[in-house]
């Protein structure tokens, strides 16, 4: 039975004042406490009577949490981060990483930046968890270039922190800011462009404008943010004309293609033909020089012969003749002779005998089919012009 009920013996079990009616005594319960706290910081008692005065006991307890509240502004900046600290909301330092202090909250409070994370963006398309899916947002890729027309643009954005406390600090939401830069920036580029140079051999050089703009315009916000690198991810016409245009790259690069093999086929029938017209000019002036040089021999021997002429003009007549009949013989294969005190003209195969004795001259070259006959008819030859000489000589005597 409880010895509060009807019947109990009425006895309070805590201040062991169960005969008194009425609630417990305070200056009880304070003093049992301090003794506990006595016990707890060495305190106690002396010959188990003594207590400690309340207010030592109260300077042990607040002693104790300083020295736990101080423990507390101990922190540790890993490495790739900085933490920034704040005293009650205003910017005090920058920490570096290793062991640092602050005053612990709520007067100074510390935040911690990560200044080597690879943050980036997506502008004209989420990827969805996956590289490989991109889904088009066409609010944001649709635009308009130089030359009235609309590509899709698909672009993403890596950026860094160089400045934590200008990150947190001057700029609210650093993210939708720089989305909002690259739109703008994107659009101003892709607007001043032709469809052409930007779907083509312009990528690279319109990334590096976009790059270039976005990072001049966040640096003039002092938003602590260091664009590492802009990627292409995409760019292609609407879906509406998509074929269309692939028709129209089509027909581009044919028509490269037949210019590039009309300029194949003149590179190389052009240089054979400056080189055939310089032989032809080469040739001619080598004619020319050639019936140069003999004209002006001839004239020079004419002009010779004619001082000799004019000395003694029957021997050169007969030399002239013997030379000019030599020419014109020595260009045949028949010879005449004629045959002393005899009209009859006699006749020589004189060029029968001359290939016989070539060959005769060259006897490891074998003599060929066709040579036989012709050296078998020219053998007999010569007894019969001598027999047939002697005869007509010895009647005309």
């Amino acid at each position: 039975m409880s010895w509060n009920e009807p019947g109990g013996d009425k006895k309070d079990p805590w201040s062991g004042r169960g005969d008194q009616k009425g609630p417990p005594d305070l200056d009880e319960a304070i003093r049992l406490l301090q003794v506990k706290l006595g016990g707890i910081f060495g305190g106690g008692q002396d010959g188990g009577s003594s207590v400690s005065p309340p207010w030592k006991t109260m300077g042990f307890v607040m002693a104790g949490a300083a020295v736990l509240w101080g423990l507390s502004g101990f922190y540790i900046i890993d490495e790739g981060t900085q933490g920034v600290e704040t005293r009650f909301g205003k910017y005090v330092a920058t920490t570096q990483s290793g062991l640092n202090w602050h005053i612990p909250t709520p007067i100074e409070n510390v935040t911690v930046v990560d200044v080597k994370q690879q943050r980036y963006i997506e502008v004209g398309y989420r990827s969805g968890g996956s590289e490989q899916t991109l889904g088009s947002v066409p609010k944001e890729a649709l635009m308009l270039t130089k030359d009235e027309n609309i590509v899709d643009i698909r672009l993403a954005v890596q950026y860094q922190v160089k400045d934590a406390k200008e990150f947190i600090f001057n700029i609210v939401n650093p993210s939708a800011t720089l989305k909002q830069v690259t739109e703008s920036t994107q659009r101003g580029v892709i607007g001043s462009s032709e469809m052409d140079f930007v779907l083509t051999e312009g990528r690279s050089e319109i990334v590096t404008q976009i790059k270039k703009e976005i990072q001049d315009v966040m640096d003039s916000y002092k938003s602590g943010i260091q664009i590492t690198s802009v990627n292409l991810q995409d760019a292609q016409p609407p879906e509406q004309v998509q074929n269309a245009f692939e028709d129209a790259i089509k027909a581009r690069e044919d028509e490269q293609r037949l210019i590039n093999e009309a300029e194949a086929y003149s590179n190389d029938v052009v240089p054979k033909a400056r080189g055939s017209a310089a032989r032809k000019i080469q040739e001619a002036e080598g004619y020319k020089e050639q019936v140069i040089a003999q004209a002006e021999g001839e004239s020079s021997r004419f002009s010779k012969l004619r001082a000799e002429y004019s000395k003694a003009p029957d021997v050169t007549r007969k030399r002239l003749y013997i030379e000019a009949m030599e020419t014109v013989l020595a260009e045949t294969n028949t010879i005449m002779v004629d045959v002393k005190g005899s009209n009859n003209m006699l006749y020589l195969p004189l060029d029968k005998m001359i290939q016989h004795q070539s060959a005769l001259q060259q006897p490891n070259a074998a003599p060929s089919t066709a040579e036989q006959p012709a050296q078998a008819a020219v053998e007999p030859s010569p007894p019969t012009v001598r027999t047939s000489t002697r005869g007509r000589d010895t009647r005309g005597r």
